[in-house]
C-alpha cells in the first residue's frame, strides 16, 4: 500500500472541485493506494516515468498529477485539475 502526501496547493485546488466530482477524485485516490501504476504517463516520451496522471469526474473533466516514489512508498499529489 502507498501513503498519499498531497502537495499543500492541492488542498485549494480540491476546495475548488465541483461536488459531482469529489467522488470521483476520492475513488482515484483509493487506486492510488494500491495500484499508481496503473495512471498514465504524464510525457508519452518517457512511459516508465514516476510524474503520472489519472482522469476523474463527470467527462473526465478532471486530472491528478501525481509522482510516485517507490523506494518509501509513496504518491506526492502536485496537483488537481478541473477543465469542466
Amino acid at each position: 500500500m502507498y501513503r498519499i502526501v498531497p502537495d499543500p496547493e492541492t488542498f485549494d485546488q480540491v476546495a475548488a472541485l465541483p461536488l459531482d466530482a469529489l467522488e470521483g477524485y476520492a475513488e482515484v485516490l483509493s487506486f492510488l493506494e494500491l495500484t499508481p501504476w496503473a495512471g498514465h504517463p504524464q510525457h508519452v516520451d518517457n512511459p516508465e516515468g514516476a510524474v503520472r496522471y489519472w482522469l476523474f469526474g463527470p467527462d473526465s473533466a478532471g486530472q491528478i498529477v501525481y509522482l510516485v516514489l517507490e523506494n518509501v512508498r509513496e504518491v506526492h499529489v502536485l496537483r488537481v485539475l478541473w477543465i469542466g
